[in-house]
């Protein structure tokens, strides 16, 4: 993106700010951001975002986490309670069908046995020791692997249109306007 895509503007606020709301709407009390520049730091750096997940988990022992990236500018709230609910009602993890993101995702035994066997070989890295910034550590996709899941089919697939690039962003803006 070349930019920090938390920081994008939608509408009057930024993308951080509308993600969190998403939360609060949905029923969400307990918001914590991932990241070296907020609430918790990464424990693996450059370990990605299942690493950031991780993170939460030794920090907070939450018994879910409802993990959304700031960078789905359609997404809705509504959405978000029908992942919620589902994973809830399932006590599986839980994501839309063909995305792995956002995904609501029970602090159980699997979790907990698939994070470990992850992260033991990987040791905390202070900042820089990673000097190409490459993900080092697992996917969603076999962290999904490795425990009970479901997919729900979502209501509108656009809601999950993903901004990557400064191109994806434009064509985003124009559906939010």
């Amino acid at each position: 993106m070349g930019e920090n895509k938390a920081k994008l503007m939608r509408g009057g606020i930024d993308m951080l700010s509308f993600s969190k709301q998403l939360l609060t709407d949905v029923g969400i009390k307990d918001i914590v951001v991932s990241g070296n520049d907020y609430q918790v730091p990464d424990i693996i750096a450059n370990g990605g975002p299942v690493a950031g997940i991780y993170s939460v988990l030794q920090h907070y022992r939450p018994a879910a986490i409802l993990a959304l990236p700031v960078d789905l500018p359609l997404m809705t709230a509504s959405a978000l309670s029908q992942l919620k609910i589902k994973g809830e009602l399932s006590q599986k993890a839980c994501f839309f069908q063909g995305h792995n993101i956002p995904l609501y995702l029970p602090n159980n035994g699997y979790v907990e046995l698939f994070m470990s066997q992850a992260f033991a070989k990987n040791t905390p890295l202070a900042p820089g020791e990673n000097p190409q910034g490459k993900k080092s550590g697992p996917s969603f996709k076999a962290l999904l692997n490795q425990v009970p899941h479901t997919s729900v089919v979502p209501d509108k697939i656009s809601h999950l249109f993903n901004t990557n690039t400064p191109e994806q962003w434009q064509q985003a803006k124009a559906r939010f306007k």
